[in-house]
């Protein structure tokens, strides 16, 4: 099969494609023909030498695939060759076969094409066990997601609007704040012309939210806890600033305030497993309704991913990019 492999840490020229054997399928694992492929942020990390895969996991890059299986191995039962779906996995996703486990499989949603059912797992798994799950997002509160924008952003956003939330983000121009609010966000700040913490005090009566989706981390620790509302909830999910803060224990604990995150790659199989499963109960209805839909920015041929880094680290996208395999 063809496949891109990382030839050496570096820039997005270090991709090559390269003729790699088929994938071997250990037990509860499917074998699918990938059609599309999702393209994000780890991927980028990983190409630069930041992100290996966790122990066992392929190393051709690509957390997310769509397409129709191939073959099960001996012990699987949910599904059988001819079935579309699209996965979740630990890697091996920019290629033209990929094996992932069928818990981590789902069927692809009715009305949705290869290229857009390649373009959900990864942000749908990231957005449920972080913002309702960790983040206990409920109807009638109120989110401030960053980077709204992002494939995460633009999902995040969706969804908490679906379930109730009044929902703010930032963004980097008036053009991506425009997008965050036609998706559902209430107010999306131009984060370079204004203090996301001072917006959000003004526009919730200096209460602040109840919940952040996090992934810049660095600088942006302190502004989040001030914007927190008591009992508030911070959630990271990665450090885009930088890995170290300095925190104000005294302002946690006189809020209250939760502090968490999650990494969801290296993550057992069951865990991954459950996540999917709470993802088909309450986000399938609405991709299938309509009511939430992936962002598709861009899609590119897998030889060209390359270019779809090089678009991507460029964040000139809204939503997801995507590679077409099959």
């Amino acid at each position: 099969m063809i496949a891109i492999e990382i030839r050496e840490p570096g820039e997005p020229d270090v991709l090559t494609a390269v003729e790699r054997p088929m994938p071997t399928l250990a037990g509860g694992d499917v074998l699918i023909k990938v059609a599309a492929a999702g393209v994000n942020r780890p991927d980028v990390f990983q190409r630069r030498g930041r992100y290996p895969p966790p122990p066992g996991a392929s190393d051709i890059p690509g957390l997310e695939v769509a397409g129709t299986i191939a073959s099960v191995a001996s012990d699987v039962t949910a599904f059988r060759p001819g079935d579309r779906v699209c996965a979740l996995v630990a890697g091996g996703g920019y290629a033209e076969y990929c094996a992932a486990p069928a818990v981590q499989c789902l069927p692809v949603p009715r009305g949705l094409d290869m290229t857009a059912a390649a373009a959900i797992p990864e942000t749908c798994f990231t957005v449920w066990t972080n913002v309702f799950d960790r983040g206990r997002l409920r109807a009638g509160e109120s989110v401030l997601i960053h980077g709204g924008s992002s494939g995460i952003g633009t999902t995040a956003i969706q969804l908490a609007s679906a379930q109730g939330a009044r929902v703010f983000a930032t963004a980097g121009s008036a053009e991506k704040c425009a997008a965050c609010e036609r998706l559902g966000a209430e107010r999306a700040i131009n984060y370079r012309d204004e203090d996301f913490a001072v917006v959000v005090k003004a526009l919730t009566q200096s209460r602040g939210v109840d919940l952040i989706l996090d992934m810049v981390g660095g600088d942006y620790f302190a502004r989040n806890i001030d914007a927190l509302a008591v009992e508030g909830r911070l959630v990271e999910i990665a450090t885009l600033h930088g890995v170290k803060v300095e925190m104000n224990i005294q302002t946690i604990m006189q809020k209250r305030l939760t502090v968490t995150g999650s990494t969801l790659r290296a993550r057992p199989v069951a865990d991954k497993g459950a996540i999917a499963s709470a993802v088909h109960a309450h986000v399938w209805p609405l991709l299938e309704s309509g009511q939430v839909k992936p962002i598709i920015f861009k899609t590119f041929p897998l030889r060209q991913a390359a270019a779809a880094h090089a678009l991507l680290e460029s964040s000139a996208h809204i939503g997801k990019i995507v590679l077409s395999v099959g």
